[in-house]
């Protein structure tokens, strides 16, 4: 079992203490995209169907055959004979733990806060300091990953766009430009763009889609 941070900005943190979210999404890094939608590209639509990718974690090679740590391999149930796809060890597997990372600092009398936090009162905390100064050893969450694959980011259907604890973007202002879609979703697509940048939601990237719960 592997044991991994990940950060989470505030609203994500009061949504996971809440039982609110229990999926998070992020980027495939470190392949091309387009590798992908050629993996999943359905014959009768010509278009990338992630529902025909399987996922496999499990030993793999380099460019020169040597053995390396176990990964991700992607490939297409419809056409097996074409082999796998590497696409890296993402943020673990099944059974692996995520431990989070999250805003926090002290005050004078020595006592930890967490910025999260904030909305149950004014915390009195001089400095915060950034999420990714947290060691292990001060993160309150831990969080068991219980599945996980790959699918493109506006793939994200409405009970998907609830597990990611989007309540508190009910109504803000959304980048979604498409056909109607359920208010989760405007929500979701609102939140990513909070996170990840203006036209972040219009890329459309391949995402890791990593299902969780909490064990602490």
């Amino acid at each position: 079992m592997m044991d991994r941070p990940i950060l989470f900005k505030d609203e994500m943190v009061r949504a996971i203490l809440e039982g609110r979210k229990t999926q998070t999404r992020r980027v495939v890094k470190g392949i091309d995209h387009d590798l992908l939608d050629m993996m999943s590209e359905d014959l009768e639509t010509e278009a990338p169907n992630s529902e025909l990718l399987e996922l496999i974690y499990g030993p793999s090679t380099d460019d020169d055959g040597k053995r390396v740590a176990d990964q991700w391999l992607v490939r297409c149930t419809d056409c097996p004979e074409e082999g796998v796809l590497t696409i890296g060890q993402g943020h673990g597997k099944p059974g692996d733990h995520l431990w989070v990372r999250e805003t926090f600092g002290y005050r004078d009398d020595g006592r930890l806060y967490f910025q999260a936090d904030q909305t149950l009162g004014q915390l009195n905390v001089d400095r915060w300091k950034p999420s990714i100064h947290m060691p292990r050893s001060l993160s309150r969450i831990t969080l068991e990953i219980t599945d996980v694959r790959v699918e493109r980011l506006q793939d994200i259907s409405e009970e998907d766009a609830w597990n990611e604890g989007v309540q508190d973007w009910m109504g803000k202002e959304t980048p979604w430009k498409g056909e109607l879609a359920p208010v989760s979703v405007h929500a979701f697509a609102a939140l990513w763009e909070s996170i990840n940048g203006s036209d972040s939601w219009d890329a459309n990237p391949w995402v890791w889609v990593i299902e969780f719960r909490r064990v602490d």
